[in-house]
């Protein structure tokens, strides 16, 4: 068994756990896959600065140096992580506006529902019907020009602050063994074993969220951050 097959299920056996859906006022900003990739992004980065320390030659100052740019190079690019997000989602709802006004104006129902078809999931797309679509389309037909506006709402700012927190607070238990034990050697192997921790627990919680092998893939996810971590640092990153 891979890590990438189900927990606990045979060939013809469905997975014991029920699948969670969160709905209303337990959806949360970001879904798992967000939330984790957000957070690995700023402990590779966070690692980049540690890993490249130099117990025998480096003294305290210039560790903590070195720690002050972990942090900062982790907010600068939380930062430019949000405003990305920002920029991302202005366009995506304006491809949403042009093709919402295509359907709306063509006079090819046809065309208009596929293109409906084309923007749903794939696995919802390949089991709807055309009469489906077409209450889907008329539905659209409905909705009146003064709601068809592009603007950021307070949900889209919120997302952004939390990509940005994400990716800065990802980087305070790899830095604080630094900051509470003062025994330099032992911070560091501490900082590390910090890092790897999480690394696994990131990995168990998207096989959690997946329903793969959770110590398996949390292993794997581990050897891949490492890697990830090792070829920064050899490119010069």
């Amino acid at each position: 068994m891979s890590a990438f097959e189900p927990e606990n299920s045979l060939p013809g056996e469905t997975t014991k756990d029920p699948i969670k859906v969160e709905t209303g006022r337990e959806r949360r900003l970001l879904d798992p896959v967000e939330r984790i990739s957000e957070i690995l992004f700023g402990l590779i980065m966070a690692l980049t600065f540690t890993c490249t320390i130099s117990l025998v030659e480096t003294s305290k100052k210039e560790v903590k140096d070195m720690l002050l740019a972990a942090l900062s190079c982790n907010t600068a690019w939380g930062l430019v992580d949000a405003v990305m997000y920002t920029l991302t989602s202005l366009s995506i709802k304006g491809h949403g506006r042009i093709l919402l006004n295509f359907v709306r104006k063509t006079p090819q129902p046809d065309l208009a529902r596929e293109i409906i078809k084309d923007e749903l999931p794939p696995l919802v797309g390949s089991v709807v019907n055309t009469g489906t679509l077409e209450q889907i389309r008329n539905a659209l037909l409905t909705i009146p020009e003064s709601e068809i506006r592009i603007r950021l709402t307070i949900r889209d700012l919120k997302l952004s602050l939390g990509i940005f927190l994400l990716v800065f607070i990802s980087t305070l238990p790899v830095a604080l063994p630094f900051v509470l034990v003062h025994n330099p050697y032992l911070a560091l192997r501490v900082s590390n074993l910090v890092a790897l921790l999480l690394m696994f627990l990131c990995g168990w919680s998207l096989a959690k969220y997946g329903g793969y092998r959770k110590w398996l893939t949390g292993t794997l996810l581990t050897l891949l951050g490492t890697a990830l971590v090792m070829i920064t640092i050899a490119m010069g990153g």
